[in-house]
């Protein structure tokens, strides 16, 4: 199911004079109907490794010079793209409360806004302005543009500003959000918007691990999901890189639990993975004839070493019939090398490597044998940007603010340029049409020489289907879903062979509720379900498995939840409590609701202080922190309400409490206050409450919006067995409020020291 989110503003030409808080502006357009689709249109460039065959570039830059041929003042920490005349750029602005991300549109020849959508950050840990660590995608097909913002706020935007489809990952998958901010780019293989994040979901997908998710670009409904690695160290932005491998279309990537890895790109299947990090594979990989060429800047896995470049070997596939991924041993190396670096990637060209380290040295690297050929000393450090080869030249932007521009020789390179740019580049550039893009964090440059380039190439061109095999296995889409009561959703297969290449005519496939043999809670979703595949929503809370199987025995799955709206209460009392649990021995629990995001590992139904209750885990530090969403993303104007608990001392409390229209509420321990917070940076308003470990409290809030997308944030708390007060202990205003979000539970122990309580749940139109 779609959700059309309201949370955004969209910002006209300043020549119209308008300024629109978009209420209804989430049309359903199934694409834009367009000319060939020519430009930079993904931040690795037309061959995915950071290079163009461009010439008539510019050799030097001036910041307000001749060659500056316009800025837009807007902080940015990514690359913009360029199709058909226009560049779209992901940046922010605004201080406080009122920061907001946007993608902005402009027209290529003079900057001039065209169009601009911003959306807000909510319920992220991201510090220090960290906004914008990414890049948008243009689809090479319908022109389309797919964005990601810090928190997870999906869209795909039609060149005329109109939103396609719009999702929020942390609500609707459980995507997790760190302090850094690292977002990466959307990468569209085909007729697939493919998304890289940490995610907490339901069911084999509740632990937290680095996925990535494929979705149909036009409808955004999910079609696969991949869990290539293991428990996460870091969050990773790397980019997947497509090819062709033994007649399967493959990813290749980074991950942030150290490791490179290869997925059937039209499957999601996990191919084979390779770790070389203690720490998370941030920079993007380059692929070249029979190898992928990764670097890292943590420890490595096998020495004390801090950074390693490596060529690992392809080909790996999980034996017939056995799931994967297969790992891979150092047999699969074909070489390494000493280079050290965290984030920004490396470029390939011809048979070699460039790669701009963690202090600052510009290398070159041999692609066949891995031998460092040469480097040369740029400044003291570097983060996150990469270079760019075009013209015989490279273009490389660096922390310090400084822009660099090379010429390349066979022992080294020739100072063209270094051009101060007045603020920090972490953003890599962009360039087409005999020009050069450098987003900084006050504003984005194009510079040029006025004169349009030559031999500009969008991408590789297209690519020939391989002849299909036999069918082997159905694909079912949408692959996941939320509904709820009454609602309906009509599932559809599409054949497969055995490397995922998709069949012409499929033979009728019978649909039925499945429990896989690995599910830990084994349940059906509530609903009535036919046999051609319409599933209609029942009334209870639940989640499931939906299978397909086609004459001669291909089947696939999909799985879907249900979660009902206001009016909705949850009191945990007819859970059975017949798990033995691992954070509390000795203790009988019961797995929280299955379709409730984010709960599973976190949260446990148990007897305590005299009654059936949802008790926070303590076993596992990254869970200190747990949000859980237990509704739609898109609900609006209801009121939570939830008894809460927490155990402590006077040195140490927990923190606990509700979310609402993504807004925490929550009673702050050793603050002894009553807070409203959406981004501790942002949006973060207390007052003081005392409050005792060991007694319950009630907490109760709503959010009331005006037509102007102010909003206030309402919330009151009470010990449970006093009469609730007339009056609201906390008011807050928010002048770029929160239109609409998934209501939820909140918990914090800190150090996992001690756990908190939640009971009585209900949830109330207002």
């Amino acid at each position: 199911m779609l959700m059309f989110s309201s949370a955004f503003a969209f910002r006209l030409s300043p020549r119209g004079g308008r300024f629109l808080r978009a209420g209804l502006l989430g049309l359903c357009i199934t694409g834009s109907s367009h000319a060939a689709v020519e430009g930079w249109l993904h931040w690795r460039g037309p061959f995915q490794n950071g290079t163009s065959p461009e010439t008539g570039l510019p050799d030097t830059v001036e910041v307000g010079g001749r060659s500056e041929l316009w800025t837009y003042d807007i902080a940015g920490r990514g690359t913009p793209v360029i199709a058909n005349g226009r560049v779209y750029a992901f940046g922010y602005r605004g201080e406080g409360p009122d920061l907001q991300e946007f993608l902005s549109c402009l027209d290529e020849k003079t900057g001039k806004l065209l169009w601009e959508i911003g959306f807000n950050d909510y319920l992220s840990d991201t510090v220090y302005n960290r906004y914008s660590i990414g890049s948008p995608t243009v689809d090479s097909e319908t022109g389309n543009i797919y964005l990601q913002s810090t928190c997870g706020r999906t869209m795909c935007v039609t060149p005329e500003g109109h939103v396609v489809w719009d999702l929020s990952l942390m609500e609707r998958f459980g995507r997790l959000t760190f302090p850094n901010g690292r977002t990466g780019a959307p990468s569209v293989d085909n007729d697939r918007v493919i998304l890289h994040c940490i995610t907490s979901y339901w069911g084999a997908d509740g632990p937290a691990r680095d996925r990535f998710y494929a979705f149909d670009k036009r409808t955004g409904e999910l079609v696969w999901s991949a869990t290539p690695g293991v428990t996460p160290q870091d969050s990773s932005f790397s980019s997947p890189v497509f090819g062709w491998n033994n007649g399967r279309r493959v990813l290749y990537a980074g991950t942030g639990c150290g490791n490179v890895v290869a997925i059937d790109s039209r499957t999601g299947d996990p191919l084979w993975r390779y770790r070389i990090s203690l720490g998370g594979v941030n920079s993007s990989v380059i692929l070249m004839d029979d190898r992928v060429i990764a670097i890292q800047g943590k420890e490595s896995v096998d020495s004390s070493e801090i950074g390693r470049m490596v060529a690992v070997k392809l080909g790996a596939e999980p034996a017939s019939g056995q799931p994967g991924p297969v790992d891979l041993d150092v047999s699969s190396e074909l070489w390494r090398n000493r280079l050290t670096m965290f984030t920004s990637s490396p470029i390939l060209v011809g048979d070699r490597v460039y790669q701009v380290t963690h202090t600052g040295e510009l290398a070159c690297v041999d692609t066949a044998s891995g031998a460092i050929l040469w480097e040369h000393k740029l400044e003291n450090s570097q983060l996150h940007a990469s270079p760019l080869y075009a013209d015989g030249k490279l273009y490389v932007p660096m922390i310090s603010g400084k822009l660099y521009i090379l010429r390349l020789k066979d022992d080294g390179v020739e100072t063209l340029d270094a051009e101060d740019l007045g603020a920090e580049c972490i953003g890599s550039p962009a360039i087409w049409n005999g020009r050069l893009y450098v987003h900084t964090k006050n504003r984005l440059h194009c510079f040029g020489t006025g004169s349009p380039g030559h031999g500009m190439v969008s991408g590789p061109g297209a690519y020939d289907e391989p002849q299909p095999g036999p069918l082997s296995q159905l694909e079912v889409v949408p692959n996941d879903v939320l509904l709820r009561p009454g609602e309906q959703v009509q599932f559809r297969t599409v054949g497969l062979d055995a490397k995922g290449n998709r069949l012409g005519k499929l033979p009728p496939a019978g649909f039925g509720k499945f429990i896989p043999p690995t599910a830990r809670v084994r349940t059906e979703v509530d609903g009535d379900l036919t046999v051609a595949g319409l599933l209609t929503a029942g009334d209870r809370v639940s989640a499931g498995a939906i299978r397909a199987v086609a004459s001669g025995g291909a089947a696939g799955t999909a799985r879907a939840r249900v979660l009902p709206t206001a009016p909705f209460a949850e009191a945990f009392e007819d859970f059975a409590l017949s798990q033995d649990s691992t954070d509390a021995p000795g203790t009988k629990f019961a797995y929280p609701p299955l379709p409730w995001i984010g709960a599973r590992f976190k949260w446990e139904v148990r007897e305590a202080h005299g009654s059936k209750v949802l008790a926070k885990t303590l076993d596992n530090v990254l869970f200190q922190r747990a949000m859980t969403f237990i509704g739609p993303e898109d609900m609006a104007g209801y009121t939570i309400a939830a008894d809460v608990l927490t155990d402590g001392n006077r040195r140490m409390r927990s923190n606990v409490g509700v979310i609402n229209q993504r807004y925490i509420i929550a009673l702050v321990g050793n603050a002894q206050i009553l807070e409203v917070s959406s981004n501790h940076d942002r949006v973060k308003v207390s007052v003081p409450f005392r409050w005792d470990s060991g007694k319950w409290y009630r907490i109760k809030s709503r959010v009331d919006i005006a037509p102007d997308g102010t909003g206030v944030v309402r919330a009151k708390a009470w010990p449970r067995d006093e009469t609730e007060p007339a009056a609201w202990t906390i008011e807050v205003p928010h002048r770029t409020a929160h239109r609409q979000g998934a209501p939820g539970l909140f918990g914090f122990s800190p150090q996992s020291r001690y756990p908190v309580y939640v009971d009585n749940v209900s949830i109330t139109q207002n």
